[in-house]
């Protein structure tokens, strides 16, 4: 396939990290004045008649799991759940004010207390592989404005909305909620958007249109496919990840109904070795950097090699010069600003830029532990001293040239000392166990607590407001189902067992004002779930409606 346009890098190289070990990955870890950094993020501390965790953190120990999961709770207990057909990959949402109701710099209320409706929106398995019996497809529509009574009121079924996988996103400036078709990994150029602006419960459809057509009818002639998303802070601007042609592209929808491929472009490794892909990503509020990853999946990854201190990592984070697009010049280039790889994590996943004590940082979330989601990576990454499963982590972008990882948010299963107590769990699975998927923070602009969903380890949430020492303050791991749920991609082989824990693979949506947030795990459906009073909100925390993508 063509592609237009290229990456041109500022002659930034890939630093070598230098790894025997997972040791060797702890040298160089700053001390305070008074203590060193945890090695793994400090336990919640659990309350009266909670259920907390009975073994290492994140862990479902395999007698457990035999007997039938009957989940964990700490500091958050369920207030109300909407199972339905079950869930797969992602949400979003849309808090919505009464008409009239702006404040004197247009902007909405960040405590919430103008909005008079919360709305959800879930992603659903393809129709192509749901089980029989099915009752609804595509996107479900939840109305949230009581958590304990969430209500379904829509589902969308357009070809993007089928199956969104990770790119269903809400942009709350043009009230547009979006997808790329993302069915089973990736199926076709389709861009789908809705309006929300007038009833968030029944979305309206603006358009359903294929962009980057081969025949060249609605745009570059480029073919792309469909699986992540993320919005441009203004709205003005729509981008994807295409796992099966190894690249980004970037749609213009200023006028919504008719979005125009503006380009497309490779991960800056390229698609030959050293092997990466793309993923997810995040846009800086001036529309002018990207914070893309650069993904290594199981299938490139040298097992022999994972602790050879030679071998250039290419796992990681990427910052972007992408102005030319936001400027909407012609032929535009994207250019490599820097960037930082890592050995500890694979199959990176996506990326948040945030601002913590008024500094900038990216949180980044792997979805593969060193050696991938495999058994095969498993073994590998044990047997080399490095993280099996993957984790979140804090990058300092204060000097964007030069990032630095400031914090690991490992938990004890990540710890490659436990690998001996963790690998009998997962006998019989063969991909996502234990590790982080998408995390989400209460305000990108002062980000004080930053949420989770994990395959297998449930919902965590963290405080991050000093962020080289995060800690955890609550989790809540659903119970196993007895039955599969039809439209939950969990369901295939190696996955869903009876009784076995839950993937909580979507992102969280925090709520300040009542102290409650909002998710889906597959089988489990939507969780609505409470904080125990005093553990959150922080005095300082805040939930404005966009920015905790």
């Amino acid at each position: 396939m063509r592609v237009g346009h290229r990456w041109i890098s500022k002659a930034v190289k890939p630093s070598l990290i230098a790894v025997a070990c997972f040791a060797l990955l702890g040298a160089g870890r700053e001390e305070s004045d008074d203590k060193p950094i945890p090695l793994t993020v400090p336990k919640a501390a659990c309350g009266p008649h909670d259920n907390p965790e009975t073994a290492l953190q994140g862990q479902v120990p395999a007698a457990m799991r035999a007997a039938g999961f009957k989940g964990f709770n700490c500091n958050l207990e369920l207030l109300g759940q909407s199972k339905g057909d079950g869930a797969n990959w992602q949400t979003t949402q849309f808090k919505q004010r009464a008409r009239g109701d702006r404040d004197d710099d247009g902007e909405r209320d960040e405590h919430g207390n103008k909005h008079t409706r919360t709305c959800g929106y879930h992603g659903t398995a393809s129709p192509t592989l749901s089980l029989p019996g099915r009752a609804n497809l595509g996107v479900a529509v939840v109305d949230l404005t009581n958590p304990k009574v969430p209500v379904p009121t829509a589902y969308l079924t357009t070809t993007a909305m089928l199956d969104p996988w990770e790119s269903l996103k809400v942009n709350e400036r043009r009230q547009l909620l979006a997808a790329d078709n993302g069915q089973n990994g990736g199926a076709g150029p389709e861009v789908d958007i809705y309006d929300l602006s007038d009833d968030c419960r029944f979305p309206q459809l603006v358009t359903s249109v294929a962009v980057g057509k081969a025949d060249g009818s609605t745009g570059i002639p480029a073919a792309i496919t469909g699986h992540e998303g993320s919005w441009a802070p203004d709205g003005l601007t729509y981008y994807g990840g295409d796992l099966r042609e190894f690249l980004y592209f970037a749609v213009d929808v200023a006028d919504p109904a008719r979005p125009k491929l503006i380009t497309t472009f490779k991960s800056p490794f390229g698609a030959g070795p050293p092997y990466a892909n793309v993923h997810g990503l995040s846009i800086s509020d001036d529309g002018n950097r990207a914070y893309f990853v650069t993904a290594v999946y199981s299938s490139a990854i040298d097992f022999a090699n994972l602790g050879n201190p030679n071998v250039v990592p290419n796992n990681g984070l990427i910052i972007a010069d992408v102005s030319d697009i936001q400027a909407r010049k012609p032929n535009p280039q994207v250019r490599v600003v820097s960037k930082l790889t890592w050995k500890d994590g694979a199959a990176a996943q996506h990326t948040i830029n945030v601002k913590i004590g008024g500094k900038p940082y990216v949180i980044f979330v792997d979805e593969g532990g060193a050696g991938g989601n495999s058994p095969r990576g498993w073994q590998a990454a044990c047997a080399a001293g490095l993280p099996a499963w993957p984790f979140a982590r804090i990058i300092d972008i204060g000097d964007e040239t030069k990032p630095k990882i400031a914090s690991r948010l490992m938990l004890e299963v990540n710890d490659p000392a436990n690998c001996s107590k963790v690998l009998p769990d997962l006998a019989g699975l063969n991909a996502f166990t234990y590790g982080s998927h998408y995390c989400s923070v209460d305000n990108r602009k002062h980000a004080t607590t930053l949420a989770c969903g994990y395959f297998n380890s449930g919902v965590r949430v963290f405080d991050i407001r000093d962020p080289r020492r995060p800690k955890e303050i609550a989790y809540y791991n659903p119970a196993g189902t007895t039955m599969p749920s039809r439209g939950s991609n969990h369901n295939r082989a190696g996955g869903w067992v009876a009784g076995g824990p839950d993937w909580c693979s979507a992102q969280v949506h925090l709520d300040a004002k009542e102290g409650t947030l909002w998710t889906t795990c597959q089988d489990n459906g939507v969780l609505a779930l409470k904080f125990r009073k005093g553990v959150w909100p922080f005095p300082e925390s805040s939930t404005p409606p966009g920015q905790q993508n």
